[in-house]
C-alpha cells in the first residue's frame, strides 16, 4: 500500500507517519522509486501500537522509542516487559526521607514474607510504590497500607490474567508485542473497572449517609 493508504488504514495522518519514519519509530517501506515506497500490514500494526502507547498509555515518544527498540531487539520477552514497566512508571515524586524509609521497610517486609526477590531502589516501579505508601502514611491513611497483603494477592491474580494474553503465541515478536499491549492497556482497563466498582460500592455503603 502507498503512504496515503497506510495513513487511511492506520488512522495516523500522513505528516505524522513521515515524522515516525524520520525518527525511526516506523521502519522504512519497500522502495519502488526514488520518491515512492510500498508499505505492508506490519506497518499498519506498528502505527496502531504507537497510537496505543501514546494515546492510551500516555507514553512520551522518547519512551515509545525505547519500548519499540526493545521489541525489535534481542531481549527476552521478560526483560522487554521490564523495560515497558519502567517507562510507564516514570520518575517517582519526592517524599520525606522519614516516610520513604518507613515505606521501604514495609515493602521489603511484604516481599520477604511472600518469597519475592528484593528489588533495587532505583527501580522506578519500586520507587513509585514507595512514594505512594509514604504519601499514604503522611496523610494519616495507614488503613490503606494495612491491606497490602490483600492488594498483593489481587495484583498476582491480575498479573496471571495478563500473562494468559500471550499464552499460546509462538513468535517472540508477537509475545513481546502482546505483552506490551497487555501491560499498557491492561493498566487502563483495570483502573477503569476499579473506578466503576468503587462508585458502585460507595453508593451502596455511603450513599445513604448524611453530609458531614
Amino acid at each position: 500500500m502507498r503512504m496515503a493508504e497506510l495513513s487511511a488504514e492506520s488512522g495516523v495522518p500522513v505528516a505524522t507517519v513521515k515524522y515516525y519514519l524520520r525518527e525511526g519509530l516506523l521502519p522504512p517501506g519497500e522502495r519502488t522509486s526514488p520518491n515512492q515506497a510500498r508499505y505492508s500490514a506490519a506497518h499498519v500494526q506498528r502505527l496502531r501500537l504507537i497510537k496505543a502507547l501514546t494515546d492510551v498509555g500516555g507514553l512520551p515518544l522518547a519512551s515509545v522509542g525505547a519500548v519499540l527498540a526493545a521489541i525489535d531487539g534481542d531481549e527476552t520477552p521478560h526483560r522487554t516487559m521490564g523495560l515497558v514497566q519502567q517507562e510507564l512508571a516514570g520518575p517517582a515524586p519526592e517524599v520525606s526521607a522519614e516516610a520513604a524509609q518507613w515505606a521501604s521497610g514495609l515493602l521489603e517486609d511484604l516481599m520477604r514474607r511472600n518469597g519475592w526477590k528484593r528489588y533495587p531502589a532505583e527501580n522506578r516501579t519500586v520507587a513509585n510504590l514507595v512514594a505512594a505508601l509514604a504519601t499514604a502514611k503522611e496523610l494519616g491513611q495507614e488503613k490503606l497500607t494495612d491491606r497490602l497483603e490483600e492488594y498483593l494477592e489481587l495484583a498476582l491474580r491480575v498479573a496471571e490474567l495478563d500473562i494468559e494474553v500471550v499464552d499460546g503465541l509462538t513468535s517472540v515478536d508477537r509475545i513481546i508485542e502482546a505483552g506490551v499491549i497487555a501491560t499498557v492497556l491492561g493498566d487502563r482497563i483495570f483502573a477503569g473497572l476499579r473506578h466503576l466498582a468503587q462508585e458502585k460500592v460507595s453508593r451502596q455503603a455511603l450513599g445513604g449517609r448524611p453530609p458531614g
